[in-house]
């Protein structure tokens, strides 16, 4: 029991070693993949292209090719100049960043807040105070 302690231990202080040894601001990196995150500020149709204004490390520009798969975005013609929270997990192919994926990121700013309250006046729940029955 106190060896497998002691191997706990050991195994959760070398893996905050290894967190805190990744710089902050750094591009996420896994199996030579990269992601990118921020604003887009121009897209050029012809060359199938838009320029990324990454939130740390600058901007960059972003080619999409026919493989490219999209999330919450109605394909390269629904990502629009100005649009926030769009993260693009890219790879680097004959120097130019190529993406895998294309994907708006966070809070789904859709709703309105009277879905959200919609939520709260349901009244399925059990226990006192939390149905018709009381």
């Amino acid at each position: 029991m106190r060896l497998k302690l002691t191997f706990i231990a050991a195994l959760v202080a070398a893996v905050a070693v290894a967190a805190s040894a990744v710089p902050a601001g750094a591009a996420v990196q896994t199996r030579g993949l990269t992601e990118f995150d921020g604003t887009v500020l121009s897209k050029n149709a012809k060359n199938r292209s838009f320029r990324l204004r990454d939130f740390e490390r600058g901007t960059v520009r972003i080619f999409v090719t026919r493989n490219t798969r999209f999330e919450r975005i109605a394909g390269f013609a629904g990502l629009k100049v100005g649009a926030k929270n769009i993260e693009s997990v890219v790879r680097k192919r004959d120097g130019r960043w190529v993406a895998v994926e294309v994907e708006r990121s966070g809070r789904d700013d859709r709703r309105d807040d009277d879905d959200r309250n919609d939520d709260r006046d349901d009244d399925d729940r059990s226990g006192p105070g939390g149905g018709d029955d009381d």
